[in-house]
Formats: structure tokens, sequence, C-alpha cells
């Protein structure tokens, strides 16, 4: 079969053990962005299975329809990015591995990393230092601090157990299931949504986005933060209410933020308000992005491919699709 594969920025993929599998296809792998339709039309034309890395390109209707080769689309994850009423009705099957049984510990350990970062002030440190100063302010510890996990699933709960790793007091906040859960695991759990964001030190978010999740954090929620609180997304960008984060930021409440995730992705523009912040450190969408996250990720992408070729595809998010493109 005809694979591509689009989005792999440092030509990565092919260097993976996993990569192998995919030995006797024709692969071809693309290594920069591209969402103009006539460029990946033209592209992709001969392409039977399409490998997407994440939600890097947005997969619409008048794209599908101008590939008629295409059988397959294999990523990991959630899909927002791609119209499954518009594959389903063109016969192409969506795989998609909903990683049920491994949270994404790359993600889990970045997010750690942007919490320390912003609480000492790393990068403007270092930033101050390469300047040819010294010091330029003082930083906060975390042990004694409280530690909110808004959304408490795979990733949520290995954040809380570094947070308790660390000496911090650790709150959830969530739906009722995954507070039971979170109960069941030691953790403190919130009395309402507005105590959680007044009551914390360091607030993380950790849930899918979904249309019930869409904007869930408000201005409001952000409005009762402390002036010192930190607030860290390495989710999505939309489960903030648009224009939210940033006016907050502005306003003191929070008093800083670290973040992954953005509105538009890939974020290029430097005067984005974020970008130019003092009180803020940003990543480009790189929580995911390890060799060994990699080598899990692609496994089970290239194993859907497998699957897809024996006749007995998995994973499948549109079963109406099968059998429709011979």
């Amino acid at each position: 079969m005809h694979i591509s594969i689009l989005d792999d920025y440092f030509d990565t993929v092919r260097t993976l053990e996993c990569f192998g599998k995919l030995a006797g296809h024709d692969v071809t792998i693309w290594n920069d962005h591209v969402q103009d339709v006539d460029t990946l039309a033209e592209r992709l034309r001969d392409t039977e299975v399409l490998v997407l890395i994440r939600e890097r390109t947005q997969i619409r209707e008048p794209l599908l329809k101008r590939l008629p080769k295409l059988k397959l689309i294999s990523q990991r994850s959630v899909y927002p990015h791609i119209d499954i009423g518009a594959c389903t009705r063109l016969g192409i099957v969506v795989s998609s591995s909903q990683h049920a049984g491994t949270p994404s510990y790359a993600t889990a350990e970045f997010t750690w990393g942007l919490v320390l970062a912003a609480m000492r002030a790393i990068p403007q440190q270092m930033a101050s230092l390469k300047a040819g100063h010294w010091q330029m302010g003082v930083g906060h510890t975390l042990r004694g601090k409280t530690l909110g996990i808004y959304g408490y699933g795979r990733i949520g709960a290995v954040v809380a157990g570094y947070g308790r790793a660390f000496g911090m007091k650790v709150v959830v906040w969530a739906r009722e299931k995954a507070l039971a859960q979170a109960r069941s695991d030691g953790y403190e759990t919130a009395d309402c949504k507005a105590a959680f964001f007044e009551q914390c030190d360091v607030l993380s978010l950790h849930m899918r986005l979904v249309e019930a999740t869409r904007g869930i954090v408000t201005a409001s929620d952000l409005a009762r933060m402390k002036p010192s609180a930190l607030l860290v997304n390495t989710s999505r960008a939309p489960l903030i209410e648009p224009n939210a984060l940033v006016n907050a930021l502005r306003a003191g409440r929070p008093g800083m933020a670290a973040v992954d995730v953005y509105e538009k992705e890939p974020l290029r523009d430097t005067s984005d308000p974020l970008l130019t912040m003092d009180n803020v450190v940003c990543t480009p969408h790189i929580g995911y992005v390890s060799r060994d996250e990699y080598e899990i990720q692609f496994a089970d992408i290239f194993d859907q491919i497998l699957a897809y070729a024996a006749g007995e595809p998995t994973n499948v998010v549109n079963p109406d699709a099968i059998g429709k493109r011979g």
C-alpha cells in the first residue's frame, strides 16, 4: 500500500524501531507543515493510507473529496481535526487507538517540567544570564503549596503523584466518577469549582477537548485565582474560554501561566500576547514529543495499518465506512 505520513518535522519516524512494521509498503514522509488543500491534494493523490501525527493537520471534506485512493486514516488519540462524517460518506476508515491503558508519561513529565520552570522562572533567569546579567528575581518553592488537578484521568493522576512526591497538598476537581477515584487514591477533592480555583497555588488542566469541555475554564474561574498562582495547560487551548487567559494574566489573576498548547498551531506569530508576557512560559506543543512516546504511539498506528491490510481493521471510529471503498 502507498502510505503517506504528514508533519514529521524532524524526520524522526523512519528512525524508530517500530518503523520496521511497514517493511514492504511504499512509504512517503513529509517533514514540513502544509494546510493548503490544493498542495495536500497533489501530495496525497496516490495515497491509500494516511498517517497523522496528532492534530497537526486538519483533514476536512474539501480535501477528502480529492483523494479517491484513500482508504484508511491511521492515528492515535482524539480526532477533532478529522471530518469523520465525510470519511464515513466517502468510505474512508478512521482507526485511532485511544491508549486507554497507558498514560502519556512524556506529557506528565513535561507538565512537571513546566511547573518547575515557571515557579522558579528558569527561562527568565537563563535569558538574564545570557544577556550579561545575574539573578533577575526570586522564585517560589513547591513544598507545602496546593496543587490543583483539573481532570483526573490517566495523565492527571500521574501529575498528582509528582505533586505528592514534592510535598504538595493535592486537590482534585473533575467529574464525579473521577472524583471518586481521586478520593480512593488518597487525594482531597474540592467542595466546588469556585473553591478549587480559589485555593490552588498551581492549577494544571488535564482534560480531553470535547464539546462538553470546550471553554470549561471561564474568565470568572481565572479571576478567582491567587495573584501568586500558576495555571498550567498541556492539554488543549480551547479548554479555556477564548481570550480569557490573556486577559486574566493582564489583570494579575493568576499571576503566571505555563502553556504548551494554543488556539492556532503551529503558532508562528511572535506578537502573540502569550509570547510577549514575562510571566508566561511558552513551549511549542512538545508535551508528547519524545522518542520513547513516539515508539509507543507509532507502534499502535502501524499495527492499525497492518490490521486493515489483513482485512481486520482495529480501533475503528466509523465502522459504517468499512467496505464502502474497495
